[in-house]
């Protein structure tokens, strides 16, 4: 780390939690700072062009500024929270803003508007699923921000009272990793998996409490995911983002709907209902444990097929295109090759979820760029306290 220290005035935010800083005709991206304030800067990396830094003092604060609402958070703490700074609202705004941008930089699309607040619930206590490292001296911790260190306080703000209650201590592997949960029954779950084995040997996975799977619910169905698998974090994700793919796909009887990067087949389960039995809903996701999942869940819907498989290879063997098409990819997006499948096969809607406003915003310029148009776009604060969101976007086509 550097020991330049530098006073600079920040301007707008950054994709990825830092605010832009302009030292001496050079961009500094700063973290921990808001839009307009005056600060000082630690310099953290100016092995590139474009330097980063963390603001460690605060010369001129804006109004946004809040008490930090994590108490482990911040410039030499974790990694965590690196919004808890600014109030809820306004970093909703500033989510909305990073959109925008990126919007307009890569999608080439013009959209404004704040990230929505998911539930009415508050920014704090909102996770139900968190992973741990561990230390060398057994304890867990999260991690600073880039970097191998951790922090062994468990009292992240984003997660509720208790969930983390007796999991402190020098009583873990070294190595291990802590996957915890707790369910829509208020079961909490632990899972340890790791240290790594040697060589031609998996790691080993041990149930510390609670048991493998969580208990999760969306509407009237029941899923039994595993706590290493994926399930969306916010306690009301799942049920938001499946109200909106229940009615922005507009489904009918008898028509054909894949779920891309489905998961344990949240959004297939309500795209099942609305095409009914003489309709059929292909789900696809790589991951062995979620496609165990949402066949256990959808085992009474003959008409859903479950497919373990790579996005483009389950794709390429379909024979037929579907009316609707959902997708939810990870953070790198779903990339050209999927967007040209997809408009090769002439899907005429489309339902984008994406959790990277970079990712995202490039994939609305690739499906545009196949002759898309986006019908509507939202933006939602899926991860308070953080500058992380979830985007939305109804595309057609004729």
């Amino acid at each position: 780390m550097s020991d330049v220290t530098l006073e600079v005035t920040v301007g707008d935010a950054a994709n990825g939690g830092s605010c832009i800083a302009r030292h001496d005709g050079r961009v500094i991206f700063t973290r921990y700072a808001l839009p307009g304030e005056r600060v000082v800067a630690r310099v953290t990396d100016e092995r590139a062009k474009l330097w980063h830094a963390s603001a460690i003092e605060i010369l001129d604060p804006s109004p946004d500024r809040v008490d930090s609402l994590c108490p482990i958070a911040g410039v030499d703490g974790s990694g965590c929270c690196d919004l808890a700074f600014a109030d809820p609202a306004a970093a909703r705004r500033i989510k909305g803003d990073v959109v925008a941008n990126q919007l307009g930089r890569l999608g080439g699309f013009e959209w404004s508007g704040p990230a929505e607040a998911v539930d009415d619930d508050g920014a704090t206590g909102w996770r139900t699923r968190v992973r741990l490292d561990t230390t060398s001296g057994g304890r867990a911790g999260f991690h600073r921000y880039h970097s191998a260190e951790l922090v062994t306080d468990l009292r992240c703000a984003q997660l509720p009272d208790g969930m983390l209650d007796g999991l402190d201590g020098p009583r873990w592997p070294a190595g291990a990793e802590l996957h915890v949960a707790v369910d829509d029954d208020g079961v909490r779950h632990v899972v340890q998996t790791g240290p790594k084995a040697k060589r031609d040997k998996p790691s080993p996975t041990q149930v510390v409490e609670g048991r493998y799977e969580a208990v999760q619910r969306v509407g009237n169905r029941e899923w039994h995911v595993p706590v290493t698998a994926f399930w969306q974090a916010h306690r009301g994700a799942a049920t938001l983002y499946s109200d909106l793919v229940a009615r922005y796909a507009r489904l009918e009887p008898g028509m054909t709907a894949w779920d891309l990067y489905g998961g344990a087949g949240v959004f297939a389960a309500v795209m099942a209902d609305a095409v009914g039995e003489t309709g059929s809903v292909l789900t696809v996701d790589t991951s062995r444990g979620s496609a165990r999942a949402a066949r256990a869940a959808l085992a009474d819907v003959g008409w859903v097929q479950v497919v373990t498989e790579s996005v483009r290879r389950a794709l390429s063997a379909q024979p037929d295109r579907a009316d609707v098409a959902v997708l939810d990819p990870p953070r790198t997006g779903a990339g050209r090759e999927i967007i040209e499948q997809l408009a090769s096969a002439g899907v005429p809607r489309i339902v984008h979820i994406g959790c990277e406003a970079a990712s995202f915003a490039r994939d609305v310029g690739l499906y545009l760029a196949n002759g898309y148009e986006v019908e509507e776009l939202r933006v939602f604060d899926s991860f308070p306290l953080t500058h992380h969101v979830e985007c939305v976007a109804v595309l057609s086509r004729a």
